[in-house]
């Protein structure tokens, strides 16, 4: 026989999301809960808050309750923006636009949002941010060597000439480019060529030409 009342057990490191008749209507928190079922329309999805993102397919009907205010951080970016997650003073991820929750019950969750159409991407963290996971698919790093610069031009204008080091830039956000220039001093040999003198002597010359990028 088909209990009328629902019985849920949530433990301290998870929360229940309850739904009736496939429609959400509140978090449940830890706790023993009965809920009436008379038409078992009722079900309560556990997920643990121990790991930080809650992926739900109902996320966005979620979110727009209010039910997470307090326990999880809620990303709604949009098309030109990108965020750095950071768990627990660690890079967590590099997010794409989107609607995302984390949750910082366990956890403590900051979060950094920045606008790609500025293309090129700053930040004292560069070499552990461009390693983080989602990083590769948004990010585009560069390597500039020593006794280099490297000439960014952003949708076919020149915006800055890159020091010695790594860079990156937003992918999907604008047509960036960087060309490398060697600034030490280069040697070219000149193909030998033939020439005449008044008196009609055939003469073949070679050359080494020495140059150096000043500017």
């Amino acid at each position: 026989m088909w209990a009328l009342i629902r019985r849920f057990k949530i433990r301290e490191h998870e929360r229940g999301l309850l739904f009736k008749d496939r429609e959400f209507r509140r978090v449940l928190r830890p706790g023993r809960h009965f809920v009436w079922d008379g038409l078992r329309k009722v079900r309560a999805d556990v997920v643990s808050v121990r790991d930080v993102w809650l992926d739900h397919r109902d996320l966005d009907v979620i979110v727009r309750t209010g039910a997470l205010e307090g326990e999880a951080k809620v990303l709604d970016l949009k098309d030109h923006e990108r965020a750095v997650v950071w768990v627990n003073g660690r890079v967590e991820a590099v997010v794409k636009p989107g609607l995302h929750a984390l949750w910082t019950v366990f956890h403590d969750v900051r979060v950094e949002v920045f606008d790609a159409r500025t293309v090129r991407f700053e930040h004292a963290d560069l070499a552990v941010i461009v390693q983080a996971r989602g990083a590769p698919p948004l990010l585009e790093a560069v390597t500039v060597e020593a006794g280099h610069a490297g000439l960014f031009f952003k949708d076919g204008r020149h915006e800055a000439t890159l020091a010695p080091g790594a860079h990156a830039f937003w992918k999907g956000a604008g047509k960036a480019r960087v060309f490398d220039v060697d600034l030490r001093e280069q040697v070219v040999d000149v193909a030998g060529q033939e020439i005449m003198t008044a008196d009609k002597v055939t003469l073949r010359l070679n050359a080494v030409v020495t140059f150096k990028v000043a500017d």
